[in-house]
């Protein structure tokens, strides 16, 4: 059977290096690494009267592990004011409630740049801000500001269809 259905003629796998992270309809520019989306279902040992010798198992609670947004610094301030959404100095009073948390979109394309794969991310909300890394004056890298974001969910947007390619 082959891998891909509409282009039955490929056979390599997507590449990771093309993507993008859409947050409010708009693009965000210059991400240039996106941590895993990953999803652990805890599971939950329970005896039946009727097996005495060993425990069973279900599936108990679910969490998701953090992503982590890194891109190059440039004067976009998405990060910074997504960021300072969730942050309050002068009291909890002045948090932005209605703004803090987003949901958002991370896409794959093929190297043609159409969308081959889509997952909506739910309620994300910054825990952590980094906007400027180590500076290291001896250092030849691209200074980098990286966000991790805490979130309730992902699910893949099965809308999204394999594209015929040309």
């Amino acid at each position: 059977m082959a891998e891909f259905v509409v282009n039955s003629h490929r056979l390599d796998p997507y590449k990771a290096f093309k993507f993008q992270v859409v947050l409010d309809g708009q693009v965000v520019p210059g991400v240039s690494r996106v941590s895993p989306l990953r999803r652990y279902t805890e599971p939950v040992d329970f005896r039946s009267g009727s097996f005495p010798s060993h425990f069973l198992k279900a599936p108990g609670t679910s969490k998701f592990d953090a992503i982590v947004l890194e891109r190059g610094i440039t004067h976009d301030t998405t990060f910074e004011d997504w960021a300072e959404a969730a942050y309050a100095p002068a009291g909890d009073a002045a948090m932005s409630l209605r703004n803090f948390r987003k949901d958002m979109r991370i896409n794959l394309l093929n190297q043609q740049g159409t969308i081959v794969l889509s997952y909506m991310v739910f309620r994300c909300w910054v825990s952590e801000y980094q906007p400027l890394p180590e500076l290291n004056a001896n250092g030849n890298e691209v200074a980098v500001e990286t966000i991790v974001l805490e979130h309730e969910g992902f699910e893949r947007d099965r809308a999204v269809a394999e594209p015929e390619e040309r």
